[in-house]
């Protein structure tokens, strides 16, 4: 059985008799984890293997895990800076910025590949404008060459830890204030304005071996009257064609309020995502919204989609007991602690 074109999520710290059901759908080919369903180690590496075990090829396990306010594992891993100190490092010392970057890059997709998780949805690429609620500080810088320069560096250390990068959220959702988990933005400027600026870090990166992208749920109204998830012009047009990116592409949460503008219910938002050029389609914290996806979207086989998806399968096989005694690991781990502690010391982890 392939990989489906659905990533669904699930209610607790093990896997329930429906979900089990659920999870061998054909149309089924990734989980994502929140923070609902960790409870202590153990408990993850039993949760995971458990879903590992269900198919043929294994589906994928994902989390946002980028660091900073937007990381769902807590207790007993590292605790990751937001993305803009190594913004502020860059400022002052730019081969300090990344030599950390990368080097959280690796602390954060070591850790998670420490239980068999394949990846996390990072890094962010969009700009900090200033005005975006819900990026801020998730953004490492709001120059266009030092975000490309430092997610570079944090892709290098993921790909260290045997983890496939997502660049988040094409073409950019820094610019608007509204969160798009709660409210349909719309971004107003020109084409031309998106695509020198807040594409610039894409452009960069997809030439570097970008393995992922996740699209906004923003409309951009001035070039296409769809959010840019469900935008066969922004997919395909300017992803595929003009950025030549050869990659996955995920949608964003088809429960955000940013994407109830799409079709009338969840299979037909599921499907326009798809026609759109997405490879996978995400329904999150909406059961009865995935099973009317699984129940009405049809059969859908995409052979190259089934390849881009394999490729996000997590490598270099890694465990906690092995990761602990890691000298490099114990040094950041124990930087990043007193950091933590008290965020007004300086950023270093030699």
């Amino acid at each position: 059985m392939s990989l489906g074109p659905i990533m669904l999520d699930i209610d607790g710290t093990e896997l329930t008799a429906e979900d089990k059901e659920v999870l061998q759908h054909p149309l089924v080919g990734g989980v994502i984890l929140f923070t609902r369903n960790y409870q202590a180690m153990a408990q993850l590496e039993a949760l995971v293997k458990d879903i590992h075990a269900l198919r043929s090829p294994r589906l994928l396990i994902a989390v946002d895990h980028e660091g900073g306010r937007v990381q769902r594992f807590r207790e007993g891993f590292s605790r990751i800076p937001p993305m803009a100190r190594f913004g502020e490092v860059y400022d002052r010392d730019q081969n300090k910025a990344r030599s950390l970057t990368r080097l959280c890059g690796w602390m954060m997709a070591v850790e998670l590949r420490a239980v068999d998780i394949d990846f996390s949805f990072a890094p962010v690429l969009d700009l900090d404008y200033g005005v975006s609620s819900v990026i801020g500080d998730r953004a490492f810088h709001s120059q266009p060459e030092i975000v490309a320069d430092l997610t570079h560096a944090f892709i290098q250390g993921m790909h260290e830890a045997g983890m496939a990068a997502t660049g988040k959220h094409f073409p950019g959702h820094g610019a608007i204030e509204a969160d798009s988990h709660v409210a349909m933005p719309v971004d107003h400027r020109p084409y031309e304005e998106i695509y020198a600026k807040d594409i610039a870090p894409f452009r960069t990166l997809i030439k570097k071996d970008l393995a992922a992208v996740m699209p906004a749920h923003v409309i951009y109204d001035q070039v296409d009257p769809n959010p840019a998830g469900f935008s066969r012009f922004w997919l395909k047009e300017v992803l595929r064609t003009r950025l030549n990116f050869q990659g996955v592409i995920f949608s964003d949460d088809l429960d955000m309020k940013g994407a109830g503008v799409v079709g009338d219910n969840y299979a037909d938002r599921a499907k326009v995502a798809l026609d759109a050029g997405c490879d996978m389609a995400l329904v999150c914290n909406n059961r009865a919204g995935a099973l009317q996806v699984l129940h009405g979207l049809g059969q859908y086989d995409d052979p190259v989609s089934h390849v881009r998806l394999a490729r996000m399968h997590g490598r270099h096989a890694m465990n906690w007991n092995k990761l602990r005694k890691n000298i490099r690991w114990r040094s950041a781990n124990e930087a990043l602690q007193r950091y933590q502690n008290d965020p007004t010391l300086e950023l270093d982890f030699s």
